[in-house]
C-alpha cells in the first residue's frame, strides 16, 4: 500500500468510525489527510470505495483476532472465551462507538449497495467461523450456539458505547459462560 493510500485510509477510517460514514465528506478527508483530490481519486474511484476499504480493513483486524484466538488455544471452549475477551477489550477501548459493521449497515440499508454487501460478507464469515468453533464443543446444533453468541456480541457492541462499558463487558462475558455451560454434554451420574 502506498504511503498516500495508507494515509487516506487511516484518516478516513478514523473519521468514519468517530463521526459516521455519510457525515464525513470527501473534502474533509482530503483536508485531514493532506492530499489532493486527484490523489484520493487515484486510489479510490469514489467515496463508496473508500468506505468499503475501511470496512475491509476492519474485517481483516477481526479475522486476525479470531485467528490468534484459534492458534493460542487448543480447546474450542477456550477459543470462544478468547474471542469474547477480544470483543470485550475492544468495547473498553477509549473512543469506542459500537460495531463498525452495524453502524455501516444502518447508514446503507440497500442490500444491493457495495457497503451493505461488505457488511453482510463480514457477518457471514463471522457467523460461519463461530459455528465452526462451536462444532468443536460436541455441539449437536453449533449454528444455534453461534447465532446466540453473535446476538450477545451485537447487544454488547450496541450497549457498550451508550454507557459505562465495564458492566456491559462483564454481562457479555457472563453470557458467554452461560452459553458454554448450556452447550456442554450432560454428565451422567453413576450410582454408588
Amino acid at each position: 500500500m502506498s504511503e498516500a493510500r495508507a494515509r487516506l485510509l487511516g484518516t478516513a477510517s478514523g473519521l468514519f468510525y468517530s463521526e459516521g460514514l455519510r457525515a464525513v465528506g470527501v473534502d474533509r478527508i482530503i483536508a485531514a489527510a493532506g492530499v489532493t483530490r486527484a490523489t484520493l481519486y487515484r486510489h479510490f474511484p469514489g467515496k463508496d470505495d473508500l468506505v468499503v476499504a475501511y470496512l475491509t480493513q476492519a474485517d481483516e483486524v477481526i479475522r486476525a483476532q479470531v485467528a490468534a484466538a484459534r492458534s493460542e488455544n487448543s480447546a474450542a471452549v477456550d477459543v470462544v472465551r478468547a474471542v469474547g475477551r477480544s470483543i470485550a477489550d475492544g468495547i473498553r477501548e477509549p473512543g469506542f462507538r459500537g460495531c463498525a459493521f452495524l453502524n455501516a449497515v444502518a447508514e446503507y440499508p440497500d442490500p444491493e449497495h457495495p457497503v451493505h454487501k461488505t457488511v453482510l460478507a463480514h457477518r457471514q464469515w463471522f457467523s460461519t467461523t463461530i459455528t465452526e468453533i462451536f462444532a468443536g464443543i460436541d455441539e449437536a446444533d453449533p449454528g444455534a450456539a453461534a447465532r446466540h453468541f453473535v446476538m450477545l456480541r451485537d447487544g454488547a457492541m450496541a450497549a457498550g458505547c451508550l454507557t459505562d462499558p465495564a458492566p456491559i463487558c462483564e454481562t457479555f462475558l457472563l453470557g458467554i459462560e452461560g452459553l458454554l455451560d448450556s452447550r456442554r454434554p450432560a454428565r451422567r451420574e453413576t450410582a454408588g
